[in-house]
């Protein structure tokens, strides 16, 4: 793979033809992916060197665009504690003494809580393992599983809207529940929603992969819940079930077709061997404030937000090893700092303040974000809307837009007011199986209650095919660089659209507002949800 350098002023594009001399507002753009996907950022992972460059390039940037500091002490960065466990071995598993196969019936994944964890207890099944005042689930009800290991089901349970179901399988909070009905570990079960998409032998490749998470001031991590010890795959949960009155393919088939699966106490106990590498390190938010001009309303802050980090040095594939990120998400950054651009240039500061803050460790579960909002560097209650940048893919003249969460809240109303004024047509999720909403940043504001939303080109025209080229050839892959065919004018039509977005909710009279009866909103209790 070629180095790419920084480049200022005015860049050349390659073509068929010769080259072609970009305008001046797509080489900024240009050359701000072109460094932050460059070889010398080595794919920008959290907690290392080449992450805390690609936070001093945005800094700088945010300040050439005329922004003011709004991080830690008045500076650009708010410090992100990162708590990190890394496999030193092959974890041992047994059930009743005997061992499991490790990577054909069971696989590691997760963050360990402890440099060794070694517990051996009964098992208890407690179906998906979730508790929601909501819908009035309880998938505790009548288990006892104080001093046990659970068992859950990998995956959400079916029979809810996709978003609500993935937002009730998070596998923090699932863990978070067991503990605080006394379990002493938890086991997932491979499911065939999963292995729909996700071959578990695939999967077990990335056993000893970092798990990280953030840190209390302790060091301890942050209320982790009871420890992952293990992911069965169905051979593996065939013998875990082996000898009980549930039956392993009767559970199977439940939660295929969406029925109640059968929970309760397993005929076997289980065992758990395991040694980590723990370690802490320094990861940085960067985080840039344009004040507002209403006095009545300057307090009030939109945040606009993109992922910083990528997922590093990894395998190689055809001999490459740095995954760069270009469109994952350097160029979203792009995004976030030319919309910053546009502000000034307006000459018209808005009424309430924009936040421009890059977020780091995305990649390793929206740690930087969740941080944020749970740590904000002003006060919580003033955060009145989140518009978030995650991989658009840019390599195409869009003609519509997804913006997920859309139908949630007031922004949605926003979001189609502008791309009506652009002619762009506004596209429902075209997949919502996939539950995006609550798979990117901007979810870590939803759970704290803020009308929230993520933004990318829609897939219209040649947007499908695009997208899935890049989802099948080049997401999470060392290929993911400045060899793709990105449209810079398209590029620039997305800061735009991301720039209205923003300021006309930082213009508008009111706050945003949760559609009434919103479960997002009712369950983290937003503004007008209930």
């Amino acid at each position: 793979m070629k180095r790419a350098a920084l480049l200022l002023g005015t860049i050349s594009l390659a073509t068929g033809a010769g080259a072609q001399q970009l305008p001046a507002d797509q080489a900024a753009m240009k050359a701000h992916v072109a460094y932050l996907a460059s070889d010398a950022l080595r794919g920008r992972e959290a907690g290392t060197p080449d992450y805390d460059k690609a936070a001093a390039y945005v800094a700088d940037q945010m300040r050439a665009a005329g922004l003011a500091p709004a991080g830690d002490a008045g500076g650009w960065f708010q410090k992100v504690p990162l708590f990190v466990s890394k496999a030193t071995a092959e974890p041992v598993v047994s059930l009743g003494g005997a061992p499991l196969v490790f990577g054909t019936d069971y696989t590691l994944r997760g963050t360990a809580p402890a440099a060794k964890v070694d517990i051996a207890a009964p098992v208890v099944f407690a179906g998906y393992g979730v508790i929601d005042a909501a819908s009035g689930r309880d998938d505790y009800r009548g288990l006892d599983v104080r001093g046990k290991i659970v068992a859950v089901l990998y995956s959400g349970p079916k029979g809810l809207n996709s978003e609500v179901a993935a937002h009730l399988g998070s596998r923090i909070d699932r863990a978070r529940i067991a503990a605080a009905h006394g379990a002493v570990g938890m086991v997932y079960l491979w499911t065939t929603q999963l292995a729909s998409v996700l071959p578990f032998d695939r999967a077990a490749r990335n056993w000893d992969d970092r798990g990280v998470t953030w840190a209390n001031p302790d060091g301890t991590p942050r209320d982790p819940g009871a420890p992952s010890l293990a992911v069965l795959s169905f051979t593996g949960a065939a013998k875990l079930f082996a000898d009980s009155a549930i039956d392993w393919e009767a559970v199977k088939a439940a939660d295929t077709a969406g029925r109640t699966v059968p929970t309760g106490p397993l005929a076997v106990t289980l065992k758990a061997s395991e040694h980590f590498d723990i370690s802490h390190a320094d990861s940085s938010n960067v985080v840039g404030r344009l004040p507002g001009s209403d006095p009545k309303r300057a307090a009030q802050v939109v945040v606009l937000s993109a992922h910083l980090d990528h997922i590093g040095i990894t395998r190689p594939v055809n001999g490459d090893t740095i995954n760069n990120g270009a469109m994952d998400n350097a160029i979203g950054v792009a995004s976030l700092l030319e919309a910053a651009k546009l502000f000034k240039a307006s000459g018209k500061a808005p009424a309430r303040s924009v936040l421009f803050l890059a977020v780091t460790a995305e990649e390793k579960g929206l740690i930087g974000s969740d941080y944020y909002a749970t740590h904000p560097t002003v006060p919580k209650d003033d955060i009145v809307a989140n518009v978030n940048l995650d991989m658009p893919i840019l390599t195409y003249r869009f003609t519509d837009l997804v913006a997920f969460g859309a139908d949630r809240s007031s922004i949605g109303r926003t979001v189609a007011q502008v791309a009506a004024a652009e002619h762009l047509a506004l596209t429902p999720d075209p997949d919502p199986d996939q539950a995006d909403f609550v798979r990117t940043d901007h979810y870590s504001f939803v759970r704290q209650g803020v009308p929230s939303i993520s933004l990318t080109p829609g897939p219209a025209g040649p947007g499908k095919a695009a997208t899935e080229d890049f989802l099948e050839h080049h997401y999470h892959q060392p290929s993911d660089d400045m060899t793709l065919p990105f449209d810079w004018a398209a590029g620039r039509e997305f800061v735009k659209i991301n720039y209205q977005i923003a300021r006309t909710l930082a213009d508008a009279p009111d706050r945003p507002r949760w559609v009434k009866g919103d479960y997002f909103g009712t369950a983290f209790k937003g503004p007008m949800a209930k």
